[in-house]
C-alpha cells in the first residue's frame, strides 16, 4: 500500500465512529498521526475535493425527525439519462441510482416531513411523466455504513439498528449543520456554536446526548464507497412471511458483510419487504456474502432478487433538517423527456 493510500485510510477509516467530540478535533487526529493540525486539515479538504469525503457529520436514525423514501421508476432504456437528470436536480433527492432490474432507478426522497415528500415526489412524476412506487420503511434493523475500508466487503458485524429520540424542535437548526458537516477548521464546533448563539460545550452536550440515545447512529467521516473502490453495490429484496420478517431482519442486521438492513411496504406489483446491502469491491465479494447470509439468516426458502447497481447518478448528504432550496428549474430537461 502506497503513503498516499495509508494517509487517505488514516484519515478515514478511524473515524467513520467516534469522531472527537471536543474544541479541537484536528488537534487529537494530527497527535495521533504525528502530523500538524495543517496537514490534516489539508488532507481531509482535498478528500472532499476528490470525492472520497461527502462530510464529517452525523447520520441520523429513522426516529430523529424528518421524512425520508425509497422510490422507483421503470424507466426506458433511451430515456435512462434524461429522466436521471431531472430526478438528481431535485433538492430533496440524496441518492439516485440505475440498477438491474425493470424497476431500474431508484433513488430516496428526503425532506422535513411525509406530506413534503409526498409533494416533491409528485412533482417528479409530473415532471418525468412515469409513476414512482413508494417503499416507506417500516422497521430499521441496521442503518449504519462505516465499515472497515481495508477489506473486500464490511468483514465485521457491524452496529444494529436502535430507534433514537425525536429531536427537539429548538435542536433543529443543529441538526440541519450536522447534515451539511463540520467546516474544515481548527475548532469547528465553535463555528457551529456562533451559528446557532450557544456556546461550544452545549453543542458537543447535544451531540453526545444524541449518540447516547440513538438520534445518532453515527458521528464522524462520511465517506463515499464508490470512490475508495467498493464498486460493487447490491440491493437485495425478499418476500418473507410477515409474520417471519424481523427475526429474518434481526438475523441478517448480525451479519458481517451487510451494511444495511430494513423492512419496508410492500408495492404494486412489488412483493418484497425486506432489504439488505452489501457493498464490495468486486461483484464476487458480494455474491460470496449473500450465500452465506441467505444461508444462515432462515431466507433460503424466500423467493429473492439481486439488484446491482449499473451507474450513481447522485449521492449526497440527506435533506431531513434543512430547508430545501427551490427545486431548480431545466427547461432543456423536461423537454428531453416529453
Amino acid at each position: 500500500m502506497d503513503l498516499a493510500r495509508q494517509f487517505q485510510l488514516a484519515l478515514l477509516n478511524p473515524w467513520q465512529h467516534g469522531f472527537p467530540l471536543q474544541r479541537e478535533p484536528f488537534a487529537l487526529i494530527a497527535t495521533q498521526l504525528g502530523l500538524s493540525v495543517p496537514d490534516v486539515l489539508a488532507g481531509f479538504a482535498s478528500l472532499q475535493r476528490d470525492g472520497s469525503l461527502s462530510r464529517i457529520g452525523g447520520v441520523f436514525g429513522p426516529g430523529a425527525g424528518g421524512a425520508a423514501l425509497l422510490a422507483a421508476m421503470a424507466v426506458p432504456a433511451e430515456r435512462m439519462q434524461a429522466v436521471a437528470a431531472i430526478v438528481s436536480a431535485h433538492p430533496g433527492v440524496n441518492h439516485n441510482y440505475e440498477r438491474e432490474h425493470a424497476l431500474n432507478l431508484w433513488f430516496v426522497m428526503t425532506g422535513r416531513d411525509a406530506g413534503a415528500v409526498e409533494q416533491s415526489m409528485q412533482s417528479l412524476e409530473q415532471a418525468t411523466g412515469l409513476t414512482a412506487l413508494r417503499l416507506r420503511m417500516q422497521r430499521a434493523y441496521r442503518i449504519d455504513l462505516g465499515f472497515d475500508l481495508r477489506h473486500r466487503t464490511a468483514c465485521h458485524a457491524m452496529r444494529a439498528g436502535r430507534r433514537g429520540a425525536p429531536i427537539d424542535r429548538a435542536d433543529l437548526p443543529l441538526a440541519a449543520l450536522v447534515e451539511d458537516g463540520l467546516p474544515l477548521i481548527a475548532r469547528p464546533y465553535d463555528a457551529w456554536a456562533e451559528a446557532l448563539n450557544r456556546t461550544s460545550a452545549a453543542v458537543l452536550a447535544t451531540l453526545q446526548h444524541w449518540l447516547d440515545g440513538g438520534t445518532l447512529k453515527r458521528f464522524g467521516t462520511i465517506v463515499r464507497h464508490h470512490e475508495l473502490g467498493f464498486d460493487a453495490n447490491a440491493m437485495t429484496v425478499f418476500d418473507v412471511a410477515d409474520a417471519q420478517v424481523d427475526a429474518c431482519g434481526e438475523a441478517l442486521a448480525r451479519e458481517p458483510g451487510v451494511t444495511l438492513a430494513y423492512r419496508r411496504e410492500r408495492g404494486a406489483g412489488w412483493p418484497y419487504n425486506l432489504y439488505c446491502m452489501v457493498h464490495g469491491r468486486d461483484r464476487a465479494a458480494v455474491h460470496e456474502v449473500l450465500d452465506r447470509v441467505i444461508a444462515r439468516s432462515g431466507l433460503a426458502a424466500y423467493p429473492h432478487a439481486v439488484l446491482f447497481s449499473r451507474r450513481r447518478f447522485k449521492q449526497t448528504g440527506a435533506r431531513r433538517f434543512r430547508d430545501l432550496p427551490p427545486t431548480p428549474c431545466h427547461p432543456e430537461l423536461a423537454d428531453a423527456v416529453a
